[in-house]
This record gives structure tokens, sequence and C-alpha cells, in this order.
């Protein structure tokens, strides 16, 4: 018998191992209440929206967020807390109060505490009262890796932490995943897509102790691995292919794409990576990729409706650059603090905006126009150099100097028309005239001339020298990009976050909470110093966002639930100290993303089975602790690329312009403005759904009916829901038949020439293992079903060969286990 001491969460266990069994005996000690992840928790969603950093909330002049004033007590004089003396402390003497005039949390906030909190409020108050910094803004450190034996089943410190806290709670861990299921696991981990049948026979036929590992490593090396993780990156940055609002244009952002893929399979350095992303147009001679990786924040959505303010939404545009910026890199909610001081965490109103002052000087004007410099054109086989944005400017410069002095004859204009003659208009002078001088956009203007204006050569000249850059603009590849204004505007605070009540002006900088931002001598901070500043060894937060996001793709659920709030009302992290090891490994790692993937996905608790245990069914509902693995539906895009491999469809090209797979009539009719989608046909037809051009408003129903977010803001999880529309489409879609189609023509074409072997050889392709003897059964009865003619008076004649397999590879990709990850 081996003895090893694990050290756990509350209270410690000695864990023998014999046999192979754990027998657990729990230690005398216990741990103290642990304020930041046990009191803290209770304050924030009891006590601070009333007793809180929102100063304009604050009742009774009671602060229970920070010691000091906590500790003295607010205006009616009595303390509110006396560390070892529960019953001297106003604050236990409320919370246990039967009065409805003196009990907190107020009877009317439908908030009360549960027994078990007073209960632990008091037990901490005995103990001292000790008081902590919330645990998400103290820099990780690094922790000591409980020590465990092999034969516990630790492959790698990942493993060590889980076991421990498994002990902890009188668990066991499941066993591993049979070869098969961890094959197709990992490969649509890493890939997003299944494994090959050479693949898989390779793999269960290969003896070598390292065949898992050295699987992995092709994984890694693959170009689809950069498919696979730009999605969650994209999904982030709220990339789309539309501008948004009513009117969502087209835009061309599929450059900005292709770098995120290229970047994650070169694995990038993180650093890098963001800072890149957030300021790669401020590097020291910035490369061309260096200036698209700037499209992280041209991904907002841009207003080109008419009559609109467009200083509102280029303040719109900033304020979402912000809110992304919190949730993405921080997991912080900045934007409840874009209209007063935030009412759980300390996040003053006035650290939103001197966050917002870093966004706020590029050029983006807010309604798409007029932004010279903020596009890059290339030059291509059908498209201009990259001098054609310049010339766009400078002519719609030139135009809308020219069309100023027509603003005082536009009441003529008006008065020569009558709601009848409106009528007959074309819609870009109907929509003109409905609306004054100034709310008029170039084109409306532009076509306003061309109706009343008469004859001018002026006119005609920069008419159809406009014309024609915006045809070849049509035909150019561009992308947006950020570019820094000469010389800074002004930033200050927005009263109650109304654009139009401007309040004291602000200069870049961080949150107080969180380390100081070191301002170069010369000149304010600007987004370099800022994307810099994220990768301050002081900082608190930037490894562990990551690495807790990356955590949350491979097991349904981060080790922080709450992956865009690490704030007091977020959920604190089911194993903290792993959470600080992964974070510190990271860095330790020099930031490499792909460092943390082999990390996670080469451990034991990765690599568990997923099915169910009723004894965990109980003291584990949720799977929190990880004892065994947790089966996942396959992302949106996922499960249109796993009927395409079955199928045998998948053209695997990397990169390139957005493609329009098939799609059902009249979807483009449900926006504002109906749209063509003229279905791709040759290779774009079946490329991954990665590719597939994104409209905000109207997105492909096959990717939004399976969770798919719109991008309008960022996301940072995606939602999983079941319901029978998502049966329907994977049953009836166009594409999802023309999948089944092809299915059912490889199985006839490659499966042999007997039904047994052919629907070893369709499931084999969808589900990566044989059919069950019942499923066999089932299968063949339906197929002669088919394949028989029907009787009676309205009788039907047997299907053909071919429509038997299609119908039965649409049942296949219909299965749940087909679109589901175990």
């Amino acid at each position: 018998m081996s003895v090893f001491l694990m050290s756990a969460y509350r209270p410690s266990y000695l864990i023998f191992a014999l046999g192979g069994t754990f027998i657990f005996a729990p230690s005398i000690s216990a741990k103290p209440v642990d304020f930041s992840r046990e009191i803290q928790p209770i304050l924030s969603d009891k006590c601070y929206p009333c007793h809180g950093p929102d100063a304009a909330a604050r009742k009774s002049g009671l602060r229970l967020d920070r010691r000091i004033e906590a500790f003295a007590g607010g205006k009616s004089g009595l303390v509110t807390i006396v560390p070892g003396r529960p019953d001297d402390s106003e604050l236990i003497a409320r919370i246990f109060s039967h009065d409805s005039e003196e009990v907190m949390p107020a009877a009317d906030s439908n908030n009360p505490l549960t027994t078990a909190q007073k209960n632990l409020l008091r037990r901490w108050v005995t103990e001292g009262a000790a008081w902590g910094e919330h645990w998400a803004y103290v820099a990780p450190v690094r922790p000591i890796v409980p020590p465990v034996i092999e034969s516990a089943g630790a492959v790698n410190p990942i493993d060590a932490f889980i076991l421990t806290r498994l002990a902890a709670e009188h668990l066991t861990p499941s066993p591993a995943a049979d070869r098969a299921t961890l094959l197709r696991r990992v490969c649509f981990d890493l890939t997003g897509l299944p494994p090959t049948l050479r693949e898989t026979e390779f793999f269960l036929q290969d003896p070598h102790p390292e065949a898992y590992a050295r699987l992995v490593e092709r994984l890694l090396a693959s170009p689809h691995y950069g498919e696979r993780w730009a999605r969650p990156w994209l999904d982030a940055a709220r990339y789309s292919d539309s501008n948004g609002y009513s009117v969502d244009a087209p835009r061309q952002m599929w450059k900005y794409r292709d770098w995120v893929v290229s970047a994650l399979n070169q694995d990038l350095p993180y650093n890098k990576f963001v800072i890149e992303q957030l300021a790669g147009d401020l590097l020291p001679q910035p490369t061309l990729a260096q200036k698209i990786a700037t499209g992280f924040n041209r991904n907002t959505q841009i207003n080109q409706e008419g009559g609109i303010d467009p200083e509102q939404f280029r303040i719109e545009a900033v304020m979402d650059r912000v809110a992304t910026f919190g949730s993405t890199f921080l997991g912080l909610t900045l934007n409840c603090a874009q209209c007063h001081d935030h009412k759980f965490d300390p996040l003053p109103q006035k650290d939103y905006f001197r966050l917002y002052a870093f966004f706020n000087n590029t050029v983006d004007d807010g309604h798409g126009e007029n932004i010279p410099g903020g596009r890059l054109s290339f030059a291509s086989e059908n498209g201009p150099a990259d001098n054609l944005i310049a010339d766009l400017a400078q002519v719609r410069a030139d135009f809308t100097t020219f069309l100023a002095p027509s603003a005082a004859d536009f009441p003529a204009w008006l008065a020569q028309t009558t709601p009848e003659s409106r009528a007959k208009f074309s819609p870009s002078v109907a929509n003109a005239l409905a609306l004054p001088w100034a709310k008029q956009t170039l084109n409306q203007r532009r076509a306003l001339f061309l109706t009343f204006g008469g004859a001018n050569a002026q006119f005609t000249a920069l008419h159809e020298k406009l014309t024609a850059l915006e045809k070849l603009e049509a035909k150019a590849t561009t992308a947006l990009v950020m570019v820094e204004l000469p010389q800074p505007r002004e930033s200050v605070v927005f009263i109650k976050g109304d654009f139009t009540r401007p309040g004291e002006q602000v200069t870049p900088g961080t949150p107080g909470i969180l380390p100081p931002l070191s301002a170069p001598p010369g000149r304010p901070p600007n987004r370099l110093d800022l994307a810099r500043w994220l990768f301050d060894p002081a900082h608190p937060l930037t490894a562990r966002v990551m690495v807790n996001r990356i955590w949350q793709q491979y097991f349904g659920s981060g080790l922080v639930e709450t992956e865009n709030d690490y704030g007091s009302q977020g959920s604190p992290p089911t194993h903290p100290e792993l959470l600080d090891w992964l974070a510190t490994e990271f860095v330790a790692q020099n930031w490499s993303i792909k460092a943390i993937h082999r990390l996670i996905v080469t451990s034991a608790t990765y690599q568990r089975a997923s099915v169910a245990r009723p004894d965990l069914a109980l003291a584990d509902p949720l799977n929190q602790l990880l004892a065994r693995q947790n089966r996942l539906r396959l992302d949106a895009e996922l499960v249109r690329d796993a009927a395409l491999t079955a199928s045998g469809l998948l053209v695997p090209q990397i990169g390139g312009p957005p493609v329009f797979p098939p799609q059902p009539e009249g979807v483009m009719n449900l926006g504002q403005n109906r749209r063509a989608w003229t279905a791709s046909t040759g290779a774009d037809r079946h490329r991954r759904a990665l590719y597939t051009h994104h409209w905000r408003a109207t997105p492909h129903p096959a990717i939004a009916v399976f969770d798919a977010p719109d991008g309008f803001s960022a996301c940072t999880r995606r939602l999983r829901s079941n319901t029978p529309l998502q049966a329907l489409t994977l049953l009836n879609d166009r594409q999802f038949f023309e999948f089944a189609g092809a299915l059912a023509a490889r199985v006839q074409r490659e499966g042999g020439d007997d039904d047994n072997a052919r629907l070893d050889y369709a499931f084999r392709l969808c589900v990566a293992r044989s059919p069950t003897a019942a499923e066999r059964t089932r299968l063949l009865e339906l197929l002669r079903e088919l394949r028989t003619p029907t009787l009676g008076p309205i009788g039907e004649p047997a299907a053909t060969l071919h429509e038997a397999w299609t119908t039965i590879a649409r049942i296949l990709l219909n299965l749940d286990e087909t679109i589901t990850r175990a």
C-alpha cells in the first residue's frame, strides 16, 4: 500500500491507494472561511445593489465592497463588522433580525439570504472577518502541483489538480474513452472535422505507446486546425460579412478572417496575436498583415440609413469596441459602467470613458463614408491597385464640396414636388426628399442634383468619375482597418451615457482596480500602449481569461463558468489552483496557444469516457468536478462540415472570399432590404461553413438554427439548444438533402456489393463505428420496405436503390451521435 497526501479545499484528505481502489479519510484540519470565494459573492449578490460601488444607488452611507468603509459602518453610527465578535456586529444583527423594518437585505428586495449564507457570514466574523481582494484582481501565482502517483491516473499537472478535487469529494474518475471515441473527439476538437476512414484504421491499429501523442501533433500541424479555432475567436470579434443595422449592406472582411486562420496555424504567440489586432497599425513600420489584423476593431456595425446622425453611430461603434475589449480580454462587463458607476464591481464611469478614449481617435465616421485611410485595397485580376481608396476619397470630397451650395436650392426642388409625384421618383430621390439637406448622404444629394439640378459639366464629370471608381471598388478586394487620426479627439464622460450631454474631459487610461499603464514620456498613451498593457506581468486577467475560454471549448464550460464576467457577480472558479497554474503555464510557454491545446488534450481528464454515471448524477450533476468528459453537440459550422465530410463532397480549400451554399427560398426577404442569394456552384458549393457568407440580419438558417451568433456583439460562449427545428433542418434542408444523396452514392460506390457491408461503411463514415445488431436489423428492414412496392388502390412503386440509400443516409446524418462529440 502506498500513501500520499493531496491538498484539498475543505477538508483535506489522506488518500490510500490499495489495489487500484481509493480509500478516503478526512483529516482533522479545516480551512477557514475564504473571503474572496465564499463571502464576497454573497455580499455582491445580496448587499451591493444598495451598499456597493455605485455611489448614486448607495443607501445609508454604508459601503460593503471596501474594507475600511465596511468596518466603519454607515450613517447609523453602529459598527457594521467587529472582527471576532459577531454579537457586537450590526451586519450579523441585521441579517438575523425578524423585524421587517430592520432585516437586511430589506424585505422588499425579494432577495433574502439563505440560512446557510447567514451562518457562513456569522462564522466568517467569528473567525476574525479576514478581508481580501476579489480573486480575479490579484495576479495569479503559480501553485504547487499536488503530488500524485501514476496509479491514480495522472498524465500531466492538469490531472493532478482534478484528481485532488475528486478525492476531496469522495469521487473516482471514469476510465479512458475507447480509442474510436477518443479519435473522433480529438479530431473534431482540434480540426473541426471527423477522422477519415484511413485515419481511423491507422490509429486503431497503431500499437505504439505514443500513438495518441503523435496523432495530436499531426492534428495541431493540420491547416484545418486554424479553421477550427478561428471560429470561436471570430465569435468574440463579432465577425460578419455585412454591415448590420436595417440596411445590412455587404462588406469585405474576409481578409481579416483569413489572417486569424493563418495566425493560429503559425501559432503566433498570443501576446503578438492580440497586439496586432488591437494596434497593428501603430507598430513601427507595420506590415500589410498587421494592418489587416486591426479588422478586429472594424467588425463593428455601420449604419448606412439616411437621416441618421453619423456621430451618434460613430460613438456607438467606439462603445462596442470598449465592450468587446472588456469581454474578450478582461472578462469584465465594462458596458455596465457606460451610464453610471458599475453597481457590483469597482469600475467607475470615468474609468469606462478613459478606456473609451483609446478607441476614440480613428478615422471611421459612423456612416461608412468619407474615411480616407480606413480601408485597404488589394490588387487583383479583377480590381485596381492600392490607390483606389485614396482616389475614391478625393473624388467624394470634391463632390461634397461641389454639392454644398445646392443646400440653398433644396427648398425650391422640394416645392416642385407633390406627394403623388414623389412616388414616381427612384427610392434614392424619394428618400432624400423626405430628409433635411443636413441629414442626406452624398449619394442622396447626387441623386437629387441629377434629377433637379439641370445640365452641369462639372457635375457630369464628377458623377462619371465617381461612378467608374465605384464600379472598380465593387470588383476590388478590400479590408476594413484601423487608422489613427493625426490629432486625437477630445474624450469626455457622457452624462448617463448620453452623447448629447458631455461632461468631464478624460484622457486615455485603464481601470484603477487593475495595474497602472505606464504612459510613455512626451505623449498620451494610445491603443498600442493599451494592447501591451494587457501583457504586463502583473496583469491578473489576460492569461486567465484566454485559458479559460480554451478550456470551455473542450469541456462545455469554463473553470470560470461566467467566462465574460470575472467580477463579483461572476461564478468563482471550480478549480482555482488549476486556473492559475494554466494561466502561469501559458506565460511560461511564451503565450503559445498550441501548447495549451496540447496540454489539455493529452491529459487523462480530457481523454476520459463521457458516459453518464448514476453516482455522479447526485454528487456532481453538472459534472463541474470532471470525473468524466462531457458530450457536446457540435458547433453549427461543424454540423455542416461533418455531413460534407461523410458525403465525400468537402472541398478542403483554405481561405478566400465567402461562398453561398444553397438555402431555402425567401430567407433573404426577411430583412428590411431584399437581397439575392445565388447558390454557389462547383467547388465553392461545398466549402467549410466557416466560409459561408454571413449576413447579420439574415444569417444562413442551417447555421443559425444550431445557435451560431449573429455578429451584432461579441460572443465569448455559444449556447447549445435542442429544438425540433434542428432535426427538421438535418432531414429536409436543401443542402443536407444534397449531402444525403452524395453519401448514398458514395456508399453504393465504395461500400461493397451487399447491404450489410454498405451499412457498415455508412456507419463508419458518419459515426466511426459499426452498427449495433438492433440498428442493423431495423435499417436493413427499412431498406427492404423501401424497395418493395406497396399494394392497394393507391399503391406506390418501389424506391430505386439510390433513393432507398438516400433515405438511410438522411437518417444517419440526423443521428444525435453524428452531430455530437462524445
